[in-house]
């Protein structure tokens, strides 16, 4: 799925700097490896990891980056356009 079509899909449940930690540790980064790019430190990563898990969820980073590849977050609704 296209960034931006997974930053539409999540703009209501995540805050930008959450979006843009999920993406980076769905891509495999680690906590530091964020930390480093974000200029935040690794243990901030880590408790937006832990309030991002539960508002997608999921438990993991497998499990986060299925569900930004596939656009399949709990609570969407199955058809974003209302219809």
């Amino acid at each position: 799925m296209p960034a931006a079509a997974v930053t539409a899909a999540t703009s209501d449940i995540l805050t930008a700097q959450e979006l843009q930690i999920a993406q980076m540790a769905a891509e495999g980064l680690t906590n530091r490896e964020i930390g480093k790019r974000l200029y935040i430190s690794h243990r901030t990563v880590g408790a937006h990891l832990a309030k991002i898990y539960p508002k997608l969820g999921t438990t993991s980073r497998v499990q986060l980056h299925t569900a930004l590849k596939s656009g399949t977050i709990e609570g969407e609704p199955s058809n974003p356009a209302g219809g």
